[in-house]
């Protein structure tokens, strides 16, 4: 009976302590908060895009080592077995003038030949097609940081719009509170005759239409936060809890110093230039049908009437070897090198005109970036001023209705111009910080703000 009572306490104690340990993990899960750092770290090291690129890397720096055998000899092995239909016989006159059948072919006959071959001239194609992977394995590696440039920006993105999403919620949640106050009042107004039915009217209106607001706020916030869970790959409906961010630093360089940075930094400039010079090698490349090749060949035999292939009757020489060195030259091809040629040389220039357009965009992306920057900096310090002169504005036509000397449309015109100042505000505030974040990534920097 003892026994019995101590299995099922253990067996409480067993699952309370389970069920303790689920609501903890939940609640750790529900409380964590990111910061800025912490979700470009996190996005980093589960998004999909920057291990792909990761594995182009693996696969090009394959590619080059494989690069590298084609200038080693290469070993090979043959084992056969011939049948044949009868054995090759020859007569051999004797001294006595007697002729006497020898076999030259046996009927089975067994062999296995051992070669190497090595290239010596292949018109600089080897070459060549070890530079270009070389500079495939440059452009893999530099592909790799661009991509980690974009999960960055797109981390900053998300974090950003959270943050907007919350505080424009916020404020049409108090806009939903004040505006509801306020049909209150004209509602106690409107029952003691102190003010005409149109007033409440009027609040009713505006707080419907607020309320739809509010509704939508809810609805962006949850999107926001549903494209930052999927970015961190985590469970769509996942809860989400970040750092606030309200201060701001200025963006205080001007235009001519992004240009520099951009020129200097945009690994996209280096990704042209490393196509450029593949596009050269691949000219070259084609260039070397013009030029014969030679190769250097051995091989070890070894022949036999049975698998040893350790000779027998009909097997002259069971063993020998032979080095051979030969050069191949196609020298009429009814002009297929020289269009090869021509057509390596039209995708060089293909190559040198998108690094031009790459150049050109590259400015036009930076100017963009740094007048949207400077365009969201100015509407912070614009919509600062205004937020205590609405606030005040409300109150005093607050104070006013209350007192009968302005109406309803008064003081909704009020709640709206603060409503209005407040989401302008915030609108500046954070398509501030997301505009500073595709700056730094239109001039190649990788700064945290």
């Amino acid at each position: 009976m003892i026994r019995t009572h101590l299995r099922k306490l253990i067996l409480i104690i067993t699952i309370g302590i389970l069920i303790s340990c689920s609501a903890l993990a939940l609640a750790k899960e529900i409380t964590e908060k990111f910061d800025l750092t912490q979700t470009i770290d996190a996005a980093l090291k589960v998004n999909l895009g920057l291990k792909q690129s990761r594995e182009e890397v693996n696969a090009a720096l394959a590619n080059k080592k494989a690069r590298t055998t084609y200038f080693l000899p290469t070993l090979s092995a043959r084992y056969g077995y011939i049948r044949r239909d009868q054995a090759t016989n020859q007569a051999l006159i004797g001294q006595g003038g007697q002729s006497t059948d020898v076999i030259i072919n046996p009927e089975d006959e067994y062999n296995f030949v051992t070669s190497f071959s090595q290239p010596i001239f292949t018109g600089f194609a080897l070459l060549n097609q070890y530079k270009i992977a070389s500079l495939g394995l440059n452009v893999a590696e530099i592909s790799e940081k661009l991509t980690r440039q974009d999960v960055i920006l797109d981390a900053k993105n998300a974090y950003y719009s959270i943050l907007k999403s919350q505080k424009l919620m916020a404020v049409a949640e108090d806009t939903v509170k004040q505006v509801t106050a306020q049909k209150e009042v004209a509602e106690n107004m409107y029952q003691v005759g102190m003010s005409p039915l149109n007033d409440l009217l009027q609040s009713q209106v505006q707080l419907a239409n607020n309320k739809q607001r509010f509704i939508t706020a809810q609805n962006n916030l949850e999107i926001s936060k549903s494209q930052f869970n999927t970015l961190l790959r985590r469970p769509v409906n996942a809860p989400v809890a970040i750092v606030d961010i309200l201060n701001y630093t200025p963006f205080e360089h001007d235009i001519d110093y992004c240009l520099t940075q951009a020129s200097q930094n945009r690994l996209e400039i280096q990704v042209a230039d490393l196509e450029v010079q593949i596009a050269e090698k691949d000219y070259k490349l084609s260039q070397g049908n013009y030029y014969p090749s030679i190769d250097l060949t051995g091989n070890l035999s070894r022949r036999g009437t049975d698998w040893d292939v350790n000779g027998g009757e009909g097997i002259a020489d069971k063993k020998f070897w032979d080095i051979r060195a030969t050069a191949t030259w196609d020298f009429w091809q009814w002009g297929r090198t020289r269009y090869g040629v021509k057509e390596k040389l039209s995708r060089l220039s293909q190559a040198k005109y998108r690094k031009d357009d790459i150049l050109d965009n590259i400015e036009l992306e930076v100017k963009q970036a740094f007048l949207r920057t400077k365009e969201t900096e100015k509407n912070i310090t614009t919509v600062e001023k205004a937020i205590e002169q609405a606030k005040e504005n409300l109150r005093i036509t607050e104070e006013r209705y209350k007192e009968q000397v302005s109406t309803t449309t008064d003081v909704l015109v009020a709640q709206t111009l603060l409503t209005d100042t407040m989401t302008n505000y915030y609108n500046a505030l954070y398509d501030f910080k997301i505009a500073k974040a595709v700056l730094y990534r239109a001039i190649g920097q990788e700064i945290l703000e």
